[in-house]
């Protein structure tokens, strides 16, 4: 079989196009119950409608500017755009006329707000006027609109409303007006990416080619010589030195992006810029940024990323420092950077299947981004360490809410991120109780029942529904860790091995309603050791079951984790359903443990404590200060 052509365009299934059940239904469900309205009550109890409302007087500075030269309140408008794009992938879910009506009310405002040129934008409108576009390396604007951009999208599809659509096409408008080499344009770029992304979402729902080209303006130029964020800092009177960070690999604008190869700066940003890099790359069939974003890939996961698929592990530049550099305790990890890392992994599936950027995608969804989400949707976390001594628990919200919506959303569109199509092919990245209807660019159009209790258990079956037959490929991901998996279609069973294309297998034929495809996924326990090179995860071990990383938590274990020692030939473990969490599978092992309670007064002795054998109990990480607070730990003592 011929590997298909790398000239090949999936794009990702529309949000209502796929209805979600068993372990995402439940996690969809809870924002439907509570995060969605948490999300705009928590932003009204801020401030902001006040600050997009022109018919009340501004409300100023309510947050004061910081030594950097702004405020958090600059980014009001993006906490308001991820709370309406939550509201409009809940609304899909679960019809809420009351919440739907408070969302159409700010639309209304936003509407009012809006500049007869187009602009749009609650700060640089209501509170500094005067300094609209003089600071886009620090000030977030265009970050502002393209998360407006994504909420007006959502909407669209989520309820056929064009208003916020309407508005934000305005607004797209007068960018292209502004950006540019032309006379009396900006030739820049925003200091946080976000816009790339969302104006290639803008140009497939609205069929606008010049939002991808505008998309393509910003990737294509930042970096460049002569600098626009020194010639920016020049013409507005601030001191070039004082930027913040003191280095443009911040805004990982130190380079032309083709020419970067080093993962840095702060990972959000990072995982925007590539995540619209990737966009690009697909719509123009660019192999240059396709080949400048798989050596920036492989830097990342092979040298910067947690087990868990959490990345930037410093708080002092919410990102990257240096290789190996993966302490477990302070690990920054943000849910936002998570959250992005999928964003990037789905997009660089754009260009074809590949199971290197769907198992990370995978992975970073469940064990990086989804802590981020109480099992109730009501309390949060920032940052995501991989070991607590018990102070570190979730929050309501705070002061830089942009991670509550961020997995919010993430959450309600899990569905666009399952599924993906090209003009004669259906890829299944993700696994998860689901129904897609799919339509193909030979008019044939199909739905698609996946059934599963995936995560827990690894059977998966699709049943395919079409009005009549039609041939088309069907790519199902086999995961790198599903040794022994088996396929088969209508009961007959496929060689993986004959049929595999980077990890995927490829099934092309000529489908009929009832085929059946059955495939299974063995969930073995796997021990998973550090490169010796991470110096914090010297001579521990931690554990891994299907996608999922597990964890042990005072909870179920008692004090002094790190007492914990596991063999290096593992026990069965006994699997245990936790009714508490979620119907969540839980890992009962066999282990030693280290005596503390019989250890003397001294700090140090001559002889290592004694040892005890015990049982352990692990539960996914995503899961981890759902229960009574207390300790955590992923990585434990192997006993070597």
């Amino acid at each position: 079989m011929n590997k298909p052509s790398n000239d090949r365009q999936f794009r990702p299934v529309a949000v209502p196009d796929v209805e979600l059940g068993g372990f995402w239904g439940k996690w969809q469900d809870a924002v439907c119950n509570s995060t969605a309205e948490t999300l705009l009550d928590r932003c009204v109890e801020a401030g902001m409608l006040k600050a997009i409302d022109v018919d009340q007087p501004s409300p100023g500075v309510v947050i004061p500017i910081q030594p950097w030269g702004g405020t958090t309140q600059m980014f009001w408008d993006s906490d308001l755009g991820k709370s309406i794009e939550t509201i409009a992938y809940s609304l899909y879910r679960r019809p809420n006329p009351k919440l739907e009506a408070r969302a159409d009310e700010i639309i209304d405002m936003y509407e009012k707000l809006q500049d007869e040129d187009g602009y749009l934008n609650a700060w640089f409108q209501r509170v500094e006027p005067n300094r609209r576009w003089t600071n886009l390396r620090d000030h977030h604007e265009l970050y502002c609109a393209g998360h407006l951009m994504e909420a007006a999208v959502a909407y669209y599809q989520a309820t056929g409303k064009r208003k916020l659509l309407d508005i934000m096409c305005r607004y797209a408008d007068y960018m292209i007006k502004i950006f540019g080499h032309g006379e009396g344009q900006i030739s820049g770029y925003c200091g946080h990416e976000e816009v790339e992304l969302a104006l290639v979402k803008l140009a497939r729902v609205t069929d606008e080619k010049k939002y991808l080209d505008l998309s393509k303006y910003f990737i294509d130029e930042r970096g460049t010589e002569p600098h626009f964020f020194t010639a920016e800092a020049s013409r507005d009177g601030r001191d070039v030195s004082e930027y913040h960070q003191k280095t443009y690999e911040y805004a990982q604008a130190h380079q032309p992006v083709r020419a970067q190869t080093k993962v840095v700066g702060h990972a959000v940003r990072a995982m925007y810029l590539y995540s619209g890099m990737a966009d690009i790359a697909t719509e123009y069939k660019d192999d240059s940024l396709t080949a400048a974003l798989e050596t920036l890939w492989d830097d990342l996961t092979t040298k910067q990323m947690y087990i868990t698929g959490g990345i930037g592990p410093a708080a002092s530049n919410e990102g990257f420092t240096d290789y190996f550099d993966l302490p477990n305790d302070t690990a920054y990890a943000e849910t936002c950077a998570s959250v992005g890392l999928v964003f990037w992994a789905s997009r660089m599936l754009g260009r074809g299947p590949d199971r290197r950027y769907a198992d990370i995608m995978e992975q970073a969804l469940y064990n990086g981004a989804l802590p981020g989400l109480s099992t109730d949707g009501k309390t949060f976390f920032y940052d995501n360490p991989l070991e607590s001594a018990g102070k570190h628990h979730r929050w309501k919200w705070h002061h830089c809410p942009c991670c509550p919506p961020n997995i919010a959303r993430l959450v309600t569109s899990i569905g666009s991120y399952m599924y993906a199509v090209s003009d004669n092919e259906i890829a299944v990245h993700l696994y998860g109780e689901s129904t897609a209807r799919l339509k193909l660019a030979n008019g044939a159009e199909v739905e698609l029942e996946q059934t599963t209790n995936y995560p827990w258990e690894g059977a998966v079956a699709f049943t395919t529904r079409l009005e009549k037959p039609a041939k088309f490929a069907l790519s199902l991901r086999i995961p790198d860790w599903a040794e022994g998996a088996t396929l088969s279609v209508n009961g007959e069973m496929l060689d993986l091995n004959a049929n595999m294309r980077d990890g995927y297998i490829r099934i092309d034929r000529e489908w009929a309603a009832g085929d059946r495809v059955a495939l299974y996924l063995p969930l073995a326990l796997r021990p998973q050791y550090a490169n010796p090179k991470v110096r914090q995860d010297a001579g521990r071990v931690a554990l891994m079951r299907g996608p999922l990383v597990y964890c042990v938590e005072t909870t179920d274990n008692g004090e002094d984790l790190n007492a914990i020692v596991l063999p290096r030939e593992l026990s069965t473990a006994e699997t245990v359903v936790l009714k508490d969490l979620n119907d969540a599978v839980a890992l009962d092992l066999k282990v030693e443990r280290e005596e503390t309670s019989n250890w003397g007064t001294a700090l140090y002795r001559n002889a290592p404590a004694e040892r005890q054998v015990a049982t352990a109990r692990f539960v996914p990480y995503h899961l981890w200060d759902n229960r009574a607070p207390g300790e955590m730990l992923v990585w434990v003592q192997s006993d070597r």
